[in-house]
């Protein structure tokens, strides 16, 4: 028997991660539509970064109550499951509580209590904020992008992360039961800090009954598992995975400098003399800005799936706050939904020209010209991300198409460009009265 549930142990490991890889597979080939995006200078200081922004948590503690939440939940899920390489080895070996006797009954039990300790931490935190979001209903998770399934996703997976806790719990109450029992198997380690509170709940239950609801633990603990490491990869909670390298590839440039489109750049500068035009080389332009997600750069598609749907970007935005259409993060949802548009053709066996050729754009069918529109680029919403997310980068490249590629910018838009292109200045007037104001100063 025990062989038998071995061989099932490693199939249903095998048949995850399988269906893992075939997802990832799909993420990569949609992120890797967009452009070139560099981002391979300065390793050390993008390290750092990483090591603040998403290993420390630093920007969430801008909120320090529900930073310290967030890293409790954070740090306390990815800690227990520590504990499933001890879970895996038994699977696969038929073993149970494999490194109790390695590691000594004592030092194995002060882990095991620790880990109880950040299991019920978890456990505490995820009701509050099932709390912050369903009773006490927090602006930000309740705006018109926030429909049924975004709010659905967030909370499967803190009904998800208390089941798969209180799972651990039981797994080892029982245990520390049929350990008193002398029951064959149960290594003597003791019982544990946080669970021995439940053991009155199945004292008076006959052994065969108590192995019977340990081992459905233990295997619901770990099946679980693999359905949350699967179910992850399709959920806004691909920024646990996706936080790490997003913030190592983070626009390291001072907030507030945009980047010139290159061969516009090159075209002013020959207009100006300061560059020949034998120098530049002929390359054919696609578009100018970004109409579809290939428009992007693959760092700004990698954004999308970042998003943590967390709404702090919105929440800051001056333009959503005045009643304007923009929310920063419906943005980046809008650019994952396509992407996620795509990635389903590919799936299907469709290359992803035609994947892309479906008749539908980023711009048009998922984003507004209202919303774009409305953007003051004032960079809130990307001071704002816990994950140092760039919404504002997409507004731009979509609005430099709209000005660029339909020419559909407003008249007094226009009257700027126009001023722009012949005083040097937003406002019209001759380039030669620009110093004017100075000679009043010193009147």
């Amino acid at each position: 028997m025990s062989y038998i549930l071995q061989f099932l142990f490693i199939a249903l490991a095998g048949a995850a991660a399988f269906l893992i890889y075939k997802r990832v597979s799909i993420i990569r080939k949609t992120i890797l539509l967009g452009k070139s995006a560099g981002r391979k200078d300065n390793p050390s200081e993008r390290f750092k970064t990483m090591l603040l922004v998403a290993f420390g948590q630093g920007k969430m503690f801008q909120r320090p109550i529900v930073g310290l939440m967030h890293f409790i939940i954070y740090v306390g899920f990815v800690i227990v499951n520590i504990e499933l390489l001890e879970i895996v080895l038994d699977g696969i070996l038929g073993t149970h509580r494999l490194f109790a006797p390695i590691l000594g009954a004592g030092f194995y039990s002060f882990l095991i209590n620790v880990f109880e300790g950040l299991a019920v931490g978890v456990i505490v935190v995820c009701v509050a904020f099932l709390a912050r979001r369903n009773v006490l209903k927090i602006k930000r998770f309740w705006q018109k992008e926030m429909t049924k399934w975004p709010r659905t996703d967030a909370n499967l997976i803190l009904f998800y992360e208390i089941f798969l806790m209180t799972l651990f719990l039981t797994m080892n109450a029982t245990d520390s039961v049929l350990q008193d029992r002398n029951v064959e198997h149960y290594e003597k380690v003791g019982r544990f800090a946080f669970s021995q509170y439940l053991i009155p709940i199945f004292e008076g239950m006959d052994s065969s009954v108590l192995v019977g609801i340990e081992r459905s633990a233990w295997w619901l603990h770990i099946i679980g598992i693999m359905g949350f490491a699967l179910y992850v990869t399709y959920s806004k909670h691909l920024h646990i995975m996706l936080a790490f390298p997003n913030t190592y590839f983070s626009n390291l440039r001072p907030k507030g400098e945009m980047v010139n489109m290159p061969t516009v750049t090159n075209e002013v500068k020959i207009a100006l003399g300061l560059m020949n035009a034998n120098d530049v080389p002929a390359t054919p332009i696609a578009r100018f800005g970004a109409k579809d997600v290939n428009d992007l750069t693959w760092k700004q598609l990698m954004d999308a799936y970042s998003c943590t749907e967390c709404g702090r970007c919105t929440s800051q935005c001056p333009a959503n706050q005045t009643g304007k259409e923009l929310s920063p993060r419906k943005i980046m949802m809008d650019t994952r939904d396509r992407l996620e548009e795509i990635g389903k053709q590919i799936a299907k066996g469709k290359t992803t020209e035609e994947a892309l050729n479906d008749g539908k754009s980023l711009f048009g069918d998922y984003i507004s010209k209202e919303e774009i529109m409305a953007c003051n680029t004032c960079n809130a919403c990307v001071d704002a991300c816990p994950v140092n997310i760039d919404p504002l980068s997409i507004i731009v490249d979509i609005r430099r198409f709209i000005a660029m590629e339909q020419a559909d910018t407003p008249a007094s838009w226009n009257a700027m460009f126009g001023n722009l292109e012949n005083n040097m200045a937003p406002w019209k007037f001759s380039p030669s009265d620009r110093f004017n104001w100075v000679n009043k100063i010193n009147a």
